[in-house]
């Protein structure tokens, strides 16, 4: 029952992580919104304060931890499970977070509104 729990949990929390995705789409999809502003936004993605890292970085933590627990449930260790997880983390910072920065540089040098 422990498990339903966690699974209830993490779909809730995801419900809540969507629909403030939500709310920053609809702030992007804004007429008034300016490169300035379209810059400061992705930056907030990348390196929020509120957020240790910003989004990005907190969502490859997230893959990562995934990647750890995998790594300790692979019956044979041959890492069939967590290396595609690591490997996503890594894409995840890496690829992901690296474009949006040179985005918002492309957008806006100083990026701050």
């Amino acid at each position: 029952m422990t498990s339903r729990t966690r699974l209830d949990r993490v779909r809730a929390s995801l419900g809540i992580a969507q629909l403030a995705l939500q709310q920053i789409e609809d702030d992007l999809n804004a007429d008034d919104v300016d490169a300035r502003e379209l810059a400061a936004i992705l930056r907030e993605l990348q390196e929020d304060i509120d957020v240790p890292g910003g989004l990005f970085p907190a969502l490859a933590q997230l893959v990562s931890t995934a990647a750890r627990r995998a790594e300790q449930l692979e019956p044979d260790r041959d890492g069939d499970a967590s290396c595609p997880l690591h490997e996503a983390a890594t894409l995840i910072t890496d690829n992901a977070g690296m474009r949006l920065i040179w985005a918002a540089r492309a957008l806006h040098q100083q990026g701050d509104i």
